[in-house]
């Protein structure tokens, strides 16, 4: 179990992360493109486990790095200061956000598996990525609990993905292995086990106000194990266009 989780990024996924790694024991170095002194706030709310870096610093310091920024901006991951890391992918491919990128949109490869090629040097494992921010912060619950629920984790490492399911524990959630980082795209956006599971069937009729109040205030619904295996094994891979629209 790590002692330090090193994040890249602390937006609403890392915000929800460090949240829960801090109430979990862990110490936390958070990063993000702004800059240390842009984290005072939620460092402030965090506590004395917690302290901001540079990226560099959070990846070096970090026993397990958690890279989740925007995914069009992968490529400024800092590869030298991951290397030899286990890294944690939460980042999701939205091409109306990130740009059209044909080996994604073909299907030749996975967003994933595009981030293990920038961090050659380092172990990726997929994982939070199928999940919104406030249901990953409030769904989460202690080990055995009846109500608790299952995310997926894909990756080419053994070991490291062994670590993965050892943080998602300790942070309050079981797992289901989907595979390599060529089998990821079974949690990504547009699949069935993406979101939607998480979330109550929303009211009809409601207002964009009313909506927005209800997707901060709505309680999770909790996705077992065995739930979360069936969707990912049928899930049905389509094109990007496809999957987003699936959303809409």
């Amino acid at each position: 179990m790590p002692k330090t989780l090193g994040l890249i990024g602390a937006g609403n996924i890392g915000s929800a992360l460090a949240r829960l790694a801090v109430a979990a024991g862990l110490d936390v170095v958070l990063s993000n493109s702004r800059g240390p002194e842009t984290l005072a706030a939620l460092l402030a709310e965090l506590g004395p486990q917690a302290r901001a870096a540079t990226m560099s610093g959070a990846a070096d310091a970090g026993d397990l790095v958690v890279a989740t920024i925007p995914f069009g901006a992968y490529e400024q991951l800092p590869a030298a200061a991951l290397a030899g890391k286990t890294v944690v992918d939460t980042m999701n491919y939205y091409p109306e956000r990130d740009d059209r990128i044909t080996e994604l949109d073909t299907g030749e490869q996975t967003s994933s598996t595009l981030v293990q090629r920038h961090l050659a040097d380092s172990r990726v494992v997929k994982a939070f990525n199928n999940i919104d921010f406030v249901r990953l912060f409030s769904s989460a619950r202690p080990t055995g609990a009846a109500d608790r629920s299952a995310l997926p984790v894909a990756g080419d490492d053994k070991a490291a993905k062994a670590q993965v399911v050892q943080l998602l524990d300790a942070l309050g959630y079981d797992t289901v292995d989907i595979g390599t980082l060529a089998d990821s795209w079974r949690s990504e956006p547009g699949t069935l086990v993406y979101v939607q599971p998480y979330l109550p069937k929303r009211p009809e009729g409601l207002t964009d106000e009313e909506t927005g109040r209800w997707f901060f205030e709505v309680p999770g619904v909790p996705v077992s194990v065995g739930q979360a295996r069936e969707l990912t094994d049928n899930a049905v891979r389509r094109s990007a266009g496809d999957a987003r629209a699936t959303l809409a």
